[in-house]
């Protein structure tokens, strides 16, 4: 049986490694987050002065290593078998968790996760002990410690709404009093402002980053032979008043006689904290249930030195002492969290969350509107109609124009480099994340830094009008999507650690590797899915904006595309039929996707529609005119495609009868007279060839009698032979649908041919026809999507 608990210290110390890497994927957001989006230094530097916040706070954490001990549950009441389950699940757990949101790019709480998977865990065992004892459900309350949980679920609620509230409040008062012009204000304005924020943040370095550890106990001697104890923590006013004005008169000098500017340094500084403060606080997250379970494991083995025999049913109570932690080990932990920094793309993934949420400039939107966004920017269009009656114009004409945002004139090309803020947001954001932190460390509230400094980002959005009308609704949706996912880590972690450690209880030498094969595997498809997700984006999978002034160059760009939809309307019509032929579920799902890939590409083309015509030349409005009908047309090929997808899939989900021997013999005709028509198009696009796309043209009334002929072929089977409704129609759909496909295809071949000519030969065309002409259409749009 001693063996059993070795290898688990093993997996523990393994999967503490793992939990540190994952940990540190999900919060790089909290200190990555304003050093990135407003690009005040370059990324090298930013991730250097996070790595040194980074390895400092792992140095410093050791005196939070307790909250895994005894701080949900009362180790005295558990015995080692059961406290060894306990911590086993709550790993196994808490990877898998972190993993997944890291894997869909949204930051959420390590402290949380954490807390409710101990919660989880330890009910279980409790409710298993009293159950084997015939005690009550009340008795519960001996084993778990309530307070602290509802202390959390409290400091959750809390953080959300203060953290969200402040910020708007603080960045709406620091940009009417900067405005976007920060940088040519009076040398005490920026000084006054630099020497409150580097003030906050060292505020919360003491506070948050040093509070609790050996360090902050330090006594120093003073004038007089006086001793001082707890320096740090017993003196937080004088530190703060000296603090204000060390950082203030040198925040003046190096704005007036150095030329220097300070929210780099107030960025700087701030990274550095809550880098430090991340380490030195939530490292016990990752790796203080493996190190506790490395304590009990020795206490358990020394009672053989005194007994002489191994007993599962010893007491945990050494575990609510206090146990230092070695130095090396943290140090260890400090560097494999650096390197992850470095090297993890899932962090990335997450601080792009974050950044996109926030950006002041046009990104493509994550989230989907919901009942809930539309509903909070409605409230919150109608609260700014309200204050345009209360406050006097004068007063409105000014505030106005400190939210002026300067009109940065790039190319196209490098809109992409542009900040998604300035840099008194970024400077706001750290600012106010470090007091509210401070605040509640020091009321001993659990508030999340990963809550805090997001939803700070979040109000400083709103208050910085970076939710316009364009992207509010969908931008309230993601942090409701955001916040929604906080909530989801609560109640799964609890959940699935109780799960695993019931399990575990059943029998532990089984269910031990079982479960740790499940959660290795697991933990290696996820990463494998997103590598490969990662490398999905080729160049020939995509279509690409258009960034032409000209028709021709406009003709020639868009040859790419059309060539990308024909190639790939192709592979996504054959699989439909292929998955009807076949039954082929998998297949028809896989394609759904596909389609629903295309659709969404076509759409953000669309969606570019403006900003290409900004683009143009006055000269070139016949360029605007073409691109339009193009994707008009593309749009109608892949709404055809989408509804031949859906109906395809829906037939055999419902496990509808199959087709007949006929229905798909003449579906895998068209198919295949369609794959010629497909391939012809594509390389006539591919190179340029334009005499060939003229021979193709010549082929439509072809086509277009195949199709009709295998409808015909099917009414008078249906007058006759046919016995299934569903069957009929399915095939009439398909058919239908195909022949739009078809008209749409020919009609953009049509655009094409003529616009080419047109362009060779200049011919006068209006704008607005074919605008209209492509409008006209829009009935049929609307049926497809309603279908």
């Amino acid at each position: 049986m001693e063996n059993i608990y070795l290898y688990m210290i093993i997996a523990l110390a393994f999967l503490a490694i793992a939990d540190l890497v994952v940990g540190v994927s999900n919060d790089a957001v909290n200190f990555l987050n304003s050093a990135i989006g407003s690009k005040a230094i370059s990324f090298k530097t930013i991730m250097i002065v996070a790595s040194i916040g980074v390895a400092v706070g792992a140095v410093f954490s050791s005196g939070m290593m307790e909250v895994a001990r005894k701080g949900i549950f009362n180790p005295g009441e558990f015995m080692f078998d059961e406290i060894m389950i306990i911590f086993m699940a709550v790993m196994i757990t808490d990877i898998l968790l972190l993993d997944f949101f890291n894997s869909v790019g949204m930051p959420t709480s390590t402290t949380v996760s954490i807390v409710f998977e101990l919660l989880g865990a330890a009910v279980a065992m409790a409710l298993i002990k009293i159950g084997a004892d015939g005690g009550n459900f009340s008795d519960v309350i001996n084993y778990i410690n309530t307070s602290k949980a509802s202390q959390i679920i409290f400091g959750i609620l809390l953080s959300v709404v203060v953290a969200f509230t402040i910020g708007a409040v603080v960045q709406w008062v620091a940009r009417v009093l900067l405005s976007y012009n920060f940088e040519k204000k009076a040398a005490w304005v920026g000084a006054l402002f630099g020497g409150l924020a580097l003030t906050a943040i060292t505020y919360f370095i003491f506070m948050k980053g040093l509070k609790g550890t050996s360090y902050a106990k330090e006594s120093f001697d003073i004038l007089g032979g006086e001793t001082m104890n707890n320096f740090l923590e017993s003196q937080v006013l004088f530190i703060t008043l000296v603090s204000l004005v060390f950082w203030s008169l040198l925040a003046y000098a190096l704005i007036h006689y150095f030329k220097t500017n300070v929210y780099k340094l107030i960025i700087i500084v701030g990274t550095f904290a809550l880098a430090l403060a991340f380490a030195g606080n939530d490292l016990v997250n990752f790796i203080g249930v493996p190190i506790a379970a490395y304590n009990a494991y020795e206490a358990w083995s020394a009672s053989f030195l005194s007994s002489g025999t191994l007993a599962t049913d010893f007491s945990m109570e050494i575990l609510a002492e206090k146990v230092p932690t070695n130095n090396w080990l943290l140090f260890g932990a400090g560097m494999i969290m650096v390197l992850t920094l470095w090297f993890s793309t899932k962090a990335k993934n997450v601080v792009k969350t974050s950044l996109d949420l926030s950006s002041q400039g046009e990104t493509k939107e994550r989230f989907q509107p919901n009942f809930l966004s539309r509903g909070f920017v409605r409230s919150a269009m109608l609260m700014s109609q309200m204050s345009e009656y209360i406050l006097p114009k004068p007063w409105q004409d000014k505030i106005e124009k400190q939210f002026e945002a300067p009109v940065a004139k790039v190319s196209k090309d490098k809109a992409k480099e542009l900040p998604a803020f300035d840099l008194v947001r970024a400077a706001v954001n750290l600012m106010v994340a470090a007091v509210l932190i401070s605040i509640a460390t020091s009321y001993k509230l659990p508030l999340s830094t990963t809550y805090v400094t997001f939803m700070v980002a979040m109000g400083t959005s709103l208050a910085d009008r970076a939710w316009g009308a364009e992207s509010a609704v969908y931008r309230v949706a993601g942090v409701i999507n955001v916040i929604g996912g906080w909530f989801f880590t609560a109640f799964s972690a609890f959940t699935a650690a109780a799960l695993v450690a019931y399990l575990l209880n059943l029998n532990i030498k089984v269910m031990f590797p079982i479960l740790l094969l499940v959660a290795i595997a697991l933990l290696i498809r996820s990463t494998v899915a997103h590598n490969k997700k990662s490398n999905e984006v080729k160049a020939e999978d995509s279509l690409k904006k258009t960034g032409s002034r000209s028709v021709q160059g406009v003709i020639h760009e868009s040859a790419g595309n059309i060539a990308n939809v024909v190639k790939r309307g192709n592979r996504i019509y054959s699989n439909a039929v292929k998955g009807l032929a076949k039954q082929d579920l998998t297949l028809l799902k896989k394609n759904k996707k596909q389609v629903d890939k295309l659709t969404a590409e076509v759409d953000e083309l669309r969606d570019n529609i403006f900003y290409f015509i900004k683009n143009l030349d006055e000269t070139s409005l016949r360029a605007s005119s073409f691109y339009i009908n193009i994707l008009g047309y593309l749009q109608d090929m892949t709404q055809s495609l989408e509804y031949i997808s859906k109906v395809s899939h829906k037939h055999i989900n419902n496990n509808h009868k199959k087709l007949k021997f006929s229905q798909i013999k003449e579906l895998k005709d068209v198919d295949n007279t369609l794959e010629t028509l497909f391939n012809d198009t594509k390389a006539a696009f591919d190179s340029h060839s334009f005499e060939q796309i003229g021979e193709i043209i010549k082929r439509k009334k072809e086509v277009y009698d195949l199709v009709t002929d295998k409808i015909a072929k099917q009414v008078s089977r249906t007058r006759t032979e046919e016995s299934s409704p569903k069957n009929t129609t399915l095939y009439f759909s398909l058919l239908l649908e195909t022949k739009d496909l078809l008209t749409a295809t020919m009609n953009l071949l049509d655009e094409y041919y003529n616009s080419h000519d047109a362009s060779v030969k200049p011919a006068t065309i209006s704008v607005v026809d074919d605008v209209l002409q492509v409008g006209s259409k829009s009935d049929k749009d609307k049926k497809k999507k309603d279908n």
